[in-house]
C-alpha cells in the first residue's frame, strides 16, 4: 500500500503546487492582458479573457506621457545602490555576530528585526523634515539612504544565517596558515558564502525595486522610480485601467526577467546550508 500511495501523493503535491502557482501568477497575467485592451474593454462586465481587440496604444500613450527610461534608470540606481551599500555594511556585521558572538548578539539581532515591525508612516514626518533641511528630498541619494536603512536588518539577518552554516574550523585553519582578518573574509568566508550573498543581493534588489511608500513620499519628479511611474496613472478623474496596466507591466517586466534568469541562484542561496 505504501508503494502505491507514494506516486499518488507526489502527483497530488504537484497538482497543488501548480494550483498555488497559477493563483499567484493570475493577477500578473490579468494585468498584462488588460494592458492590451482599450479603456472600454478594460472595464467591461463581464470581462473578456482573450476575445478582445488587441492594441499597443496604451504603451505608446504611457511612453509619450511619461519618460519610462528615466524612471527605469532611477529604479536601477536606487535598488542596486542601496543593496550594494547594505551588503558593505552587513557583511562585517554578520561576520562579527556569527563568528565572534557576544552576550547581547541575539538581543541585537531581535532588536534589528523588530525595527521592521514599525509602521513606516510613524517615522515619515521626521525623515521628511530632515531630508528637506539637508536637501535630500527628491534625490536618488536620499532614496538610496532610506532603502539601505530599511532593508539593512533583512540583509544582516540573511547573511548571519548563511555565515552560521560555515564551519568555524575552516576559518581557524586559515588563521593557522597565516591568513589575517582581511584574507580570511575575502578569500575564505565570502567565496564559501557566495550563494547566500547572491540570493541576499537579488532579494534586496527586488525589495528596493518594489518599494512604494518611501518613493512616493520622498520624490516628486527628478528621482521618481517606477513605483511612482505607476502611481501617476491614478488621478482625481479616476483610474485608467488599461494605461495603469500597461505602466505596471512595463515596471514589473525588468524584475520578472531578472528573477526568471536568476532563479537557480535564488533557490541555491535560499537553501544554502540545508540538509541534502
Amino acid at each position: 500500500m505504501a508503494r502505491a500511495a507514494s506516486p499518488r501523493r507526489r502527483a497530488a503535491i504537484s497538482v497543488l503546487a501548480w494550483i498555488v502557482a497559477l493563483l499567484i501568477f493570475f493577477p500578473i497575467l490579468w494585468t498584462v492582458l488588460t494592458s492590451f485592451k482599450t479603456e472600454a474593454e478594460a472595464v467591461a462586465d463581464p470581462p473578456s479573457f482573450v476575445a478582445f481587440d488587441w492594441t499597443l496604444e496604451n504603451y505608446f500613450v504611457v511612453q509619450e506621457r511619461s519618460d519610462y527610461f528615466r524612471h527605469f534608470w532611477n529604479s536601477v540606481v536606487i535598488s542596486i545602490g542601496s543593496t550594494i551599500i547594505g551588503l558593505a555594511i552587513a557583511v562585517p556585521a554578520a561576520w562579527a555576530m556569527a563568528f565572534v558572538p557576544g552576550k547581547q548578539t541575539k538581543n541585537v539581532l531581535m532588536w534589528m528585526l523588530s525595527t521592521k515591525m514599525l509602521p513606516p508612516v510613524g517615522v515619515l514626518v521626521p525623515i521628511y523634515l530632515i531630508f528637506r533641511d539637508v536637501g535630500l528630498l527628491d534625490t536618488r541619494v536620499g532614496l538610496v539612504i532610506v532603502l539601505t536603512l530599511i532593508n539593512l536588518p533583512i540583509i544582516v539577518w540573511m547573511l548571519y544565517t548563511y555565515f552560521r552554516e560555515i564551519p568555524g574550523d575552516i576559518l581557524e585553519a586559515a588563521r593557522m596558515d597565516g591568513a589575517n582578518l582581511r584574507s580570511e573574509v575575502l578569500y575564505v568566508l565570502l567565496p564559501m558564502a557566495l550563494p547566500g550573498i547572491a540570493s541576499t543581493f537579488l532579494l534586496n534588489v527586488i525589495l528596493a525595486w518594489n518599494e512604494a511608500f518611501w518613493t512616493l513620499n520622498l520624490t516628486a519628479a527628478n528621482s521618481a522610480p517606477l513605483t511612482a511611474f505607476i502611481a501617476s496613472y491614478s488621478s482625481p478623474e479616476g483610474l485608467f485601467y488599461a494605461k495603469l496596466s500597461a505602466a505596471s507591466t512595463m515596471a514589473i517586466a525588468p524584475i520578472l526577467i531578472l528573477g526568471w534568469f536568476s532563479q537557480k541562484q535564488l533557490v541555491r542561496g535560499l537553501t544554502f546550508g540545508a540538509v541534502k
